[in-house]
């Protein structure tokens, strides 16, 4: 099933019926070539993501953020465990978020989908750009990466974090520093793959831990797990 775009969003199943509350045409385009590469032209595109991004996701409910690398093929193990992941995620009634692309993203997308629930992906505009995978049912696309990540923290009960680049990282790190900061309320960091991740956990206990630079309660804010019943279980809490 193909995607049905209006303007930077897109929908297809599940998805269609948050795309059609959302007005893409908000802001309209000014004819002045000059005024299109002006930063007050810049200040309206970024309100505009920001208006069209709220009032899609605004009705899609509970949902839980996940993130991992994209050059993750369908063959490695954590690409099914990303996909068992998104099933259960939906089975316990929560939506599915994440950056839309292929690899980690598409297999937790593809859980969900598969689950009959709401999955979303939230896309970024980049010089190669990656099309959307198909199991995506409500896509937005984002040029700037600040208003993304809003929208990653905004609707999202949980991060559900996988093995990942510079991207991955990005977002783990820009989720604790939110929450150790308390600009964002707390919510549970959950990394998956004990093995990829327990050298940076001692890392951060050993070098930012032993020397002072983060707290002791701050360790607390790092889970992690191989397990996928135990991961929704510390993503989301126990069944009710």
């Amino acid at each position: 099933m193909s995607l049905e775009r209006r303007g930077r969003l897109g929908a297809r199943g599940p998805g269609e019926a948050a795309l059609g509350h959302a007005d893409a045409g908000l802001l309209g385009r000014g004819s002045d070539p000059e005024f299109l590469h002006s930063d007050p032209w810049r200040v309206l595109r970024i309100l505009g993501e920001f208006v069209d991004g709220f009032d899609a996701l605004a009705r899609v409910g509970p949902a839980v953020s996940v993130f991992g690398s994209a050059r993750i093929g369908s063959e490695n193990p954590h690409y099914e465990l990303a996909r068992d992941v998104g099933r259960r995620l939906v089975e316990r009634g929560y939506a599915v978020i994440t950056g839309g692309g292929p690899g980690i993203m598409e297999a937790a997308n593809r859980g969900a989908s598969e689950a009959g629930g709401m999955s979303v992906g939230c896309t970024i505009e980049l010089p190669h750009e990656q099309a959307v995978n198909d199991y995506v049912n409500l896509a937005i696309a984002f040029r700037y990466f600040f208003v993304r990540k809003t929208m990653f923290v905004k609707y999202a009960e949980a991060y559900i974090v996988f093995p990942g680049g510079f991207g991955t990282m990005d977002e783990l790190f820009e989720a604790l520093t939110l929450i150790q900061t308390g600009k964002a309320r707390s919510f549970p960091v959950v990394l998956c793959g004990v093995s990829h991740w327990a050298g940076l956990v001692r890392w951060i206990q050993a070098r930012l831990l032993d020397d002072g630079f983060v707290g002791r309660s701050d360790m607390d804010l790092i889970q992690m797990s191989d397990d996928p019943d135990e991961i929704v279980r510390m993503a989301v809490g126990e069944p009710s």
